[in-house]
């Protein structure tokens, strides 16, 4: 159970047990990232039920986009906010490194974070109104099992950073698993409609990371999470699209 207590404790704010120290132990923490996401998405699902019945719907989809933004700690919106300040600055390779370090947010990241407020929190509404909060457990799910991907499938270009060491944690038949877990929890839920919103944010999640990874020559840690706000972003709104035209 360490490595899972390890990936609650990284990802988001929920209480767990003590830690270990052991370094394998937070390796193979990242298998169980979609478990996390899983976790993340129902507690959404729940929190979403009973704001709806206290607050009108508006009201709600904000509060429960702020408890989203809380219990992940915001750990991914750093993220993306640095990729945005760095990509965003039209400077060469080693410059954007330099301005992605940089503790500071630049308008770029700013603007990029009040964009993924406004849309997140209206797809909220959308989908809330159309009283379809079960499919709120999907984005973080999704999310989460992309980090997977991204970590097993692309290079991390860091000698330092939180996401060192996390690839040697994974095998290939482990990203199948993940890759399985998710593919069938949403297809036998959400049915077709589940398949292909999943299907949709694998291919905009592959887009995001060729062309991150043309610029970059790679991956980073404020890559992985600005990819989690990606695909979260994304699979709202295939939610919203499939919820109009599919469902």
């Amino acid at each position: 159970m360490n490595p899972l207590f390890h990936a609650i404790a990284f990802l988001t704010r929920i209480p767990v047990p003590r830690l270990s120290a052991e370094t394998k132990d937070w390796e193979k923490s990242v298998a169980y990232y979609p478990v996390v996401g899983l976790l993340i998405g129902t507690i959404l699902w729940g929190a979403f039920l009973l704001a709806q019945y206290v607050f009108p719907l508006p009201l709600a989809a904000v509060i429960v986009l702020s408890f989203w933004i809380f219990i992940t700690g915001g750990l991914h919106l750093d993220g993306w906010m640095d990729l945005a300040d760095g990509l965003g600055s039209s400077r060469t390779r080693e410059r954007i490194f330099e301005i992605m370090k940089d503790s500071r947010v630049g308008a770029m990241g700013v603007t990029a974070a009040i964009v993924l407020f406004m849309i997140k929190g209206t797809a909220l509404y959308e989908i809330a109104a159309s009283r379809s909060f079960f499919w709120l457990i999907l984005p973080p799910f999704i999310a989460r099992f992309s980090l997977v991907a991204a970590i097993w499938f692309w290079p991390y270009i860091t000698e330092r950073g939180m996401g060192t060491g996390l690839r040697s944690g994974l095998t290939g038949w482990l990203v199948l698993a993940g890759f399985l877990f998710t593919s069938i929890f949403a297809i036998f839920f959400y049915g077709w409609a589940g398949g292909a919103v999943l299907a949709a944010a694998f291919v905009t999640g592959w887009l995001f990371l060729r062309n991150v990874s043309r610029r970059l020559g790679g991956l980073t840690g404020d890559c992985y999470g600005a990819l989690v706000e990606w695909i979260e972003l994304n699979v709202l709104l295939f939610i919203v699209i499939a919820e109009r035209f599919l469902v």
